[in-house]
């Protein structure tokens, strides 16, 4: 069997279009983006029009725009931001973070820089809006709420403007983590409160090594670089720019914005038609987070009972060219179950082996029987 890549929420290929608008400044247009010459000039050119569009698909301004390392950074940027410079003393955020934003809240409570709270989960691993709301209102201090959009794990999408608007009623900053997002759904910041949200180019067959913060235009004059030691990125962060990765982050959500109706119908059909097969062949399967209601067209999150077969199932799987996770990339190849899991679940989660298929435009449903096969021989 040739190898079969289920595991698209971890990273994705480069798509060919993307490395074509690279190539030019990976060769002769190396110039140093913060230099005063034609070849500086030339290339921090190419960082402003890409800059611009990614402000364009993303409905707000190039002055809201800010490019990073990736997402982790993005994420670090905003929360430090929110409690070192906008006075937040108290983050509100869920167990179900990317760990990028768990243990960023943690450092910060653990320092005495804030105070932490988490928002209670529904069944189906949503955030509780009522509960919400109730923390928000007890809350006797500026608060940072700092929620995922969509969970990297289990695939539930949040509502990002009922939070929003939660926010804007208790004054609260608002984070939200939307790298499994960006370049896999439309977003109009201008007409959605939030003040920080942050993607990631290597999610939507964009580069590694690259990323974009959003800074709410309303608080922008308040925050301080996160990195110092440089002017670059108008003195938001130092650091010599990533050129041929911003090129390749902003063609890469151009195309995947162009692409979205086709794709997304696509990819959401080759989702349920796995979930169907599964339910189908192997008894004992159920499906972790809201899979049939409001979750990604891109990950399906299923557990299988626990057993002699089940217990090497990440391991075999791959033994065999089949490319899945357990959870995060963070944990990909672990045999320990996830916090999301492990939380969604209040903690009774030891008798279920989760397994996290993740997919893109590349997969098909030839891809998807051969899993199905190759399961039936493993377990």
């Amino acid at each position: 069997m040739s190898r079969i890549y289920f595991d698209n929420a971890a990273t994705t290929a480069l798509d060919s279009e993307v490395l074509d608008a690279m190539m030019p400044f990976l060769t002769e247009k190396f110039g140093n983006p913060s230099s005063v010459y034609s070849y500086g000039r030339e290339t921090k050119l190419a960082i402003e029009n890409a800059r611009k569009t990614v402000a364009k698909i993303l409905n707000c301004t190039p002055a809201e725009i800010f490019f990073t390392s990736g997402g982790t950074e993005s994420t670090n940027t905003a929360i430090n931001a929110a409690v070192r410079d906008l006075g937040c003393k108290h983050i509100i955020t869920s167990p179900l973070e990317h760990h990028a934003t768990l243990h960023t809240v943690e450092h910060m409570e653990h320092f005495g820089h804030a105070t932490l709270s988490y928002v209670k989960l529904t069944d189906k691993g949503h955030i509780d809006m009522a509960d919400l709301e109730q923390q928000l209102a007890n809350s006797n201090t500026k608060t940072l709420v700092t929620l995922m959009h969509a969970n990297n794990e289990i695939g539930n999408i949040m509502d990002i403007k009922a939070v929003g608007e939660l926010c804007r009623k208790y004054d609260a900053i608002f984070h939200s983590d939307t790298v499994q997002t960006v370049g896999h759904y439309p977003f109009d910041l201008k007409n959605t409160y939030v003040h920080f949200i942050n993607g990631a180019g290597h999610k939507f067959h964009g580069p590694k090594g690259v990323g974009m913060l959003y800074v709410n235009e309303n608080v922008l004059g308040s925050i301080k670089p996160y990195l110092t030691g440089g002017a670059q990125e108008r003195n938001m962060r130092a650091g010599t720019e990533n050129l041929y990765g911003i090129v390749g982050f902003a063609k890469a959500l151009e195309l995947a914005t162009a692409r979205y109706e086709q794709d997304s119908t696509y990819i959401n059909e080759l989702k349920q038609y796995m979930a169907d097969r599964l339910k189908e062949h192997f008894s004992g399967v159920t499906y972790n987070g809201d899979t049939r209601g409001n979750s990604l067209y891109t990950v399906l999150n299923v557990s299988f009972p626990m057993n002699e077969k089940t217990d090497m199932l990440l391991f075999n799987l791959d033994i065999a060219g089949i490319c899945v996770s357990g959870g995060s990339a963070c944990t990909s190849g672990a045999s320990s179950v996830s916090h999301v899991i492990k939380a969604i679940y209040n903690g009774q989660s030891a008798q279920m082996v989760p397994i996290r298929f993740s997919f893109c435009r590349h997969n098909t449903k030839e891809e998807v029987d051969a899993v199905v096969e190759k399961l039936k021989t493993l377990i």
